[in-house]
């Protein structure tokens, strides 16, 4: 019987290419995003797209109600939606800082708290939560993406030992850098914060050296591809990583704070 996959942040990047990679080894797939018209392409691969909008109550409930009634249960839920809104945490208006933690982990909870209880019922099923290098290390400019993602490190962490006597696992996926929107949407919100700003001469410098770099940045289908192997383990890491620089988080356990600091923002001139 084909395992079904609810894959969230599925019009775009990570998400459609895990869409695509799932569906391409034998998945029953939902893929879920606000933009619907951006996935009707999907349709034809026997993908079904479905609208789900992660900082709206309603939309997920709907969303996750709609997809037992039509195919019995949810086995596999990827958690991907979230972007990043960039700028000096002094300059990120509180209400942008909100909607940030909103979506990125907040979105994702309460997706877990929605389709837990029928995993916890059936003892199987599998949480990818879509996480970063950035829940790890943090850059300049990132501090609120950074902290949403740091939370979700940590919520993860907790959420596999309560989830483990019920037979469900629950599995973090640490992208690098990746060719996505998600970049350039990130880059559009620091160019927008810093103008005028007292941080505008180091953000420039940063926005320079992130162009610079984009040429590096892995296509979206090895996190799709690597997310497939994850959840093929019959007894999965808690943590997989893959992307440009991603094995920087190696070094981030081995040298001090000071010396990780000069290393960052060496990158920048």
């Amino acid at each position: 019987m084909q395992k079904v996959v609810l894959v969230t942040g599925a019009s775009s990047g990570i998400g459609r290419a895990t869409a695509l990679a799932l569906n391409e080894n034998g998945y029953t797939v939902y893929a879920a995003a606000r933009r619907l018209e951006r996935m009707e392409d999907l349709k034809e691969l026997g993908i079904r797209p479905i609208k789900l909008d992660v900082s709206d109550e309603q939309s997920m409930v709907d969303a996750v109600q709609n997809i037992i009634q039509e195919a019995g249960s949810i086995d596999v839920l990827v958690n991907n939606a979230g972007y990043g809104s960039y700028g000096a945490v002094e300059d990120v208006p509180m209400l942008e800082a909100r909607r940030q933690i909103e979506v990125n982990l907040f979105g994702l909870a309460r997706m877990i708290q929605l389709v837990l209880p029928g995993m916890r019922s059936r003892r199987s099923g599998k949480i990818v939560n879509i996480t970063s290098i950035g829940g790890k290390m943090a850059t300049p400019f990132g501090g609120w993406y950074h902290a949403s993602k740091f939370a979700v490190e940590g919520l993860s962490d907790s959420l596999r030992n309560e989830e483990r006597p019920f037979g469900i696992d629950v599995i973090v996926i640490e992208p690098g850098g990746v060719k996505s929107e998600w970049g350039t949407i990130a880059m559009q919100n620091l160019e927008k914060t810093i103008r005028g700003s007292a941080y505008e001469d180091l953000a420039n410098r940063v926005l320079k050296a992130i162009s610079a770099t984009e040429n590096h940045n892995a296509e979206a289908s090895v996190i799709g591809n690597l997310i497939v192997r994850a959840l093929a383990a019959p007894k999965p890491r808690a943590r997989y990583r893959a992307g440009y620089m991603s094995e920087i988080v190696l070094l981030r356990r081995f040298i001090s704070d000071a010396m990780f600091d000069w290393f960052i923002m060496n990158q920048f001139g």
